[in-house]
């Protein structure tokens, strides 16, 4: 993905804003909100210089890396995250002959939610169905909580549309 822009100035807040004090902090702070969110990063590092975040390691699909890159990205203070992750999806068991779909998914379309927009709003434009509204909110879990509480700023994963 590479270097990826973000608000900066909306998102979650860590005890304070990123670029206004140690950056060793804010990364590990960054690390445990990764964990928090239950995203496994193998080998993965964060680091910190002013308000931008470098984020490698390698995700076992490319669902797990855009959610990875947009959690550090929604916090407050970042404003730039490098995103050097790898996907490496897990060793296919010897009753598996081909890779699982999620390791192999295509990369999703970022998008900045503005002012007055809605999940369903959203999913109308990208899906042709406003309906496919938790199809987005599932996509973007557990970074938000409810489908109802989306902010303007806010990034989020909008996967390929697949058919229903």
């Amino acid at each position: 993905m590479g270097l990826l822009d973000f608000a900066g100035s909306v998102g979650a807040s860590l005890s304070k804003a990123i670029g206004l004090g140690d950056d060793d902090a804010r990364a590990k702070e960054l690390t445990q909100s990764l964990r928090d969110h239950g995203v496994t990063i193998e080998k993965g590092m964060v680091t910190v210089k002013g308000d931008t975040v470098t984020v490698t390691g390698q995700a076992s699909s490319q669902a797990e890396r855009e959610k990875a890159v947009l959690i550090l990205g929604n916090t407050k203070g970042v404003a730039h995250v490098d995103d050097r992750i790898t996907v490496v999806p897990p060793p296919a068991s010897p009753s598996q002959t081909t890779q699982p779909a999620a390791a192999s998914a295509p990369q999703s379309t970022l998008y900045t939610v503005k002012s007055g927009d809605t999940l369903s709003k959203i999913a109308k434009q990208f899906y042709g169905n406003e309906n496919r509204y938790s199809d987005l909110f599932e996509a973007n879990k557990p970074m938000l909580k409810d489908p109802d509480k989306i902010y303007p700023g806010q990034v989020l994963r909008i996967p390929a549309a697949s058919t229903h």
